[in-house]
This record gives structure tokens, sequence and C-alpha cells, in this order.
């Protein structure tokens, strides 16, 4: 097939308008700001109970990642956001790198694993999922799948490949893979890639290609070929995903994540919005969501139709370590964007 045009990283569109989830109040009732790169559906279901159960009010502003890290980094200090969602964790560290993050109630912390929260403590995850491989079995058989996701770089996957590379998911794996192998390493397997990969416009589009037989493999979110299953395979059917565990960047966990912003006017209000996103509650919501993407609370299963979270095998991460300005760089020189 003919190779997709790359959209350049920094693109993006006009910010939604924004939404309110809220419950009858007073006029003077507290409204916090939330600009939101995570699913709406899965943000709207996980805080339901938020305003009900404070009397705090939400403005949500939706957008993609970049653009809204891009955006509360232009805005500084005057930015209106309280506090800043993100759907994979290196636009938030844009954010904290710009010392933009309020550090976070311990308590807070307390409520999510080490492993899917920064060291620093200004910000932590809400949600995760794995990197995988989708692969079509009569193409393909899984003895015959890559030990490493670095293998895909190598010649004999030439032209059976796909991933998308201007979406930030792609992008948060290749982040995983400079954090892990070092940037000389990262170069050499994506050059490998700009060969043999065919690019494709999102997670969805590569796994219709692997499920139509376009391409053997592609790179791409767990979630993605779960949710299609549980809505009767109208896209993968006949795809299959491989985990590659023992601790390869292909095994890469993504984190969502929720920080506060410095210039909040309402500081002790987006506390406890993000203490209310991490926690039991909230965490259980996500798991019984039809989402179907990792909850990641301390003692919170996530959805039955999952591997366990802590099976997969995932590499050590800090998630505070992920450059995304690095990848953009790499990738461009590279001509993968």
């Amino acid at each position: 097939m003919t190779r997709l045009v790359r959209a350049t990283a920094g693109i993006a569109a006009t910010l939604a308008a924004g939404t309110v989830l809220a419950a009858c109040g007073s006029a003077d009732q507290a409204t916090l700001t939330v600009y939101s790169a995570q699913h709406e559906s899965l943000v709207r279901a996980m805080l339901t109970e938020f305003t009900e159960e404070t009397g705090i009010e939400l403005e949500f502003r939706d957008a993609n990642d970049s653009e809204l890290a891009n955006q509360i980094v232009q805005e500084d200090d005057a930015s209106p956001a309280d506090v800043f969602l993100t759907e994979n964790s290196p636009a938030i560290d844009v954010v904290d790198d710009a010392g933009l993050l309020e550090p976070l109630d311990q308590a807070t912390l307390d409520q999510v694993g080490e492993q899917y929260r920064p060291s620093s403590g200004t910000w932590v995850g809400f949600a995760a999922r794995s990197t995988v491989l989708a692969y079509n079995p009569q193409d393909v058989a899984e003895a015959e799948l890559p030990a490493s996701i670095l293998d895909l770089a190598n010649p004999e996957w030439a032209g059976r490949v796909g991933i998308a590379a201007g979406g930030a998911d792609f992008q948060a794996i290749v982040s995983a893979v400079l954090a892990l192998e070092g940037e000389d390493a990262t170069r050499a397997w994506l050059t490998g890639l700009e060969s043999n990969a065919e690019v494709y416009a999102s997670n969805t589009a590569v796994m219709k290609a692997v499920d139509e037989s376009e391409v053997d493999v592609g790179v791409m979110y767990h979630y993605y070929w779960y949710r299609d299953q549980a809505e009767g395979g109208l896209v993968g059917d006949d795809a299959r995903l491989h985990f590659f565990g023992n601790q390869d960047p292909g095994a890469f966990v993504s984190v969502s994540g929720a920080g506060v912003l410095a210039s909040s006017d309402q500081p002790e209000e987006a506390q406890r919005l993000v203490e209310f996103l991490t926690s039991p509650e909230a965490q259980r919501r996500l798991a019984e969501s039809d989402a179907l993407e990792y909850a990641v609370g301390t003692g919170v299963a996530s959805a039955d139709a999952l591997p366990p979270l802590d099976g997969l095998g995932a590499p050590v991460v800090d998630p505070g370590s992920l450059s995304s300005t690095t990848v953009t760089e790499l990738m461009q020189d590279v001509g993968l964007l």
C-alpha cells in the first residue's frame, strides 16, 4: 500500500468548547477548570460523583496531550487551568519540567503504586495502558513473532509492520525505548521502522490493517482490541494480541497523569479532585467502565477481561523521565514525522 503522508507532531486543533459536570448548588459554589486529554467518557465516568460529594463543579476543556501541554506552558502563570489530565505521561512531564505543577498531597500519591507515579511527586497516574503487538494468525504464527519490539527494525520485517507514528500513544512508546535503551539505540530502531513500517492515522487503523492482512503486525495499546472485542469484533475480529513481557520496551505500560497547576487559585479544591480520581471509588468506576484501561489504584483490580497488570512483565520506567521533545526530534530526524 502507499505510505500515508505523515502529520507533523505540533499540528493541533482549537480547544474544544468547555463542558461542565455539575450538581445543583449556589452561584458562589467553587468551579475547577480541568484541561483533559484523556477519553472524555472515561474521565466523566470516574468523576460522576465528585460534584455531589464535594460541592465542587467541574468545567472541562478537552483536546489532545501535546496541544494542552503547550497551551499550559504558553499561558504560564496566567493559565485558567486548575488541573491537567493527560492520556500519556510525556505531556504532563512537559508541564512539570516548566515548573508549573504543585506537589501533590502524600495521601493522594499513596493511593497509587510507586511505578505509576513519578519520583518527583508532582503528579500521579490515574489509568494505564499496555503496549502490545497486534497480529493476524492467518498471516504469521505467534511462534514467529519477534522476541522484542526492537526486532521490528530488522530487515525481515520490511513492509510487515503498522504504526501510528503521529499519535501521542506511539510517541509515548518511543519515549520508553529512549529511557530504557538510550538515544543511539532509539535512533537506530526508528531508522529501521522508517524503512519497515507502514504509517497509519490511529491505533484503530493499525488494528484494522492487521485484521485485513495489509500488514502482519502492528504496534498499539491493548484497550483498542479489548474494546473492539467487547463490541463484537467489528474492526479486529481476526486480529490477536501478543504481550512482549520480560521487561522488554515493548511491554511498556503508559500512565495517564493528573496534576495540580501551581497557578491555580483554588489549590485545595484541585488537590481534592486529584485525590478523588485516584481513590478506590473512582478507580473501581474505571475498572467497571467499558474503557478497558487499567486501574492503578492500590488494591483495585482491573476489568476481568484484561490480563492482570502486575503480570505483564513491564519494564521499570520512572514515568516522570519520559522526554517528548527528544522523541519528536528523533522521529523528525529519521523521517517518521
